[in-house]
């Protein structure tokens, strides 16, 4: 099959289209004809050498493809040769054909292209687990998303916002917060001209708000902390803007604050078999409903890889860039 590998670590060049042989599926494994796979910051990371491959996993990076059951274990969650599905892997998502775990595999919304199923797992998955699960936003209770631009932002602020959340998010241009705006966010904030502690500070009365999903950390912390309302919470899930800040523990203390952090890529297959069941359950009908839909910025042939991881780190676009398998 053809594929994409990292040759070594480094800028987009090094991702080069390769041959390798197709994978074989394990027990409770299936094996997908990959249609489209999304690119996602960790794919960057692993490609830059910051981002090692969980023991077992495929070297070949992409974390989330959507295509078609071609063999495998599919009776193990229900599923059916040739059925339409999309998957969180571990790795091997940049090629023609990929294996994943049954229970971590979701049917394709209907009305939905793969195109589209391709850029939902990672960031569905990772948004849930850390703002409904480890986070518990409650039914009244309000969230910032700092990135609201990004894949993992505009799923967080339309899901919130689906669920009856009020959101409030940043991002780096005022048309950036237009489009958060767009997706359900009450108040897009420029963090380049604005500050987020104060306009949320202002909007909520004073009060601030529940809780926080943090791709940045850093010194972004502390300004959290200030904006989070008594019992708030921060789930922090990447560290852009840092791994060290300074905070005042008497704050936590007093107010009743908690800081979680948590990596979904080397969790057991149980535990995102999990979040897979909470997603169909109480997520997938929202697609149906016309309340979520996916936001591609681009897509790219596969062997356009590296044009792909390019766009990533320009950070110029708004939602998810997608390469085009099949």
């Amino acid at each position: 099959m053809r594929a994409i590998e990292i040759t070594q670590p480094g800028k987009p060049e090094v991702l080069q289209l390769c041959e390798r042989p197709m994978p074989v599926p394990k027990a409770g494994e299936v094996l997908i004809k990959v249609h489209a796979a999304g690119i996602n910051r960790p794919d960057v990371l692993q490609r830059l050498g910051k981002y090692p491959v969980p023991p077992g996993a495929s070297d070949l990076p992409g974390l989330e493809v959507a295509g078609e059951i071609v063999g495998g274990d599919h009776a193990a969650a229900g599923l059916e040769k040739g059925q339409l599905v999309c998957a969180l892997v571990q790795g091997g998502g940049y090629a023609e054909y990929c294996t994943a775990p049954a229970e971590q595999c979701l049917p394709v919304p209907p009305g939905l292209s793969a195109l589209e199923a391709a850029s939902l797992p990672e960031t569905f998955f990772t948004v849930w687990s850390n703002v409904f699960d480890r986070a518990r936003l409650a039914p009244g209770e309000s969230l910032l998303v700092q990135g609201g631009s990004s894949g993992i932002g505009v799923t967080a602020i339309q899901l919130a916002a689906a669920l009856g959340h009020r959101v409030f998010a940043t991002a780096g241009t005022d048309d950036k917060c237009r489009a958060c705006e767009a997706l359900g966010a009450e108040r897009g904030i420029n963090y380049r001209s604005e500050d987020f502690v104060q306009v949320v500070k202002e909007l909520t009365g004073g009060k601030g708000v529940n809780v926080i999903l943090d791709m940045v950390a850093g010194d972004y912390i502390p300004r959290e902390i200030d904006c989070l309302a008594d019992d708030g919470r921060i789930a922090l899930i990447a560290l852009l803007g840092g791994a060290k800040a300074e905070i005042d523990l008497g704050q936590v203390l007093r107010r009743r604050l908690s800081i979680s952090g948590s990596t979904l890529r080397p969790r057991p297959v149980a535990f995102k078999a999990a979040i897979a069941r909470s997603l169909r359950e109480r997520v997938w009908p929202l697609f149906a409903e016309g309340r979520l839909k996916p936001v591609i910025h681009s897509s790219f042939p596969l062997a356009e890889a590296a044009a792909a991881h390019a766009l990533m780190e320009s950070s110029t676009h708004v939602g998810k860039i997608v390469l085009e398998v099949r």
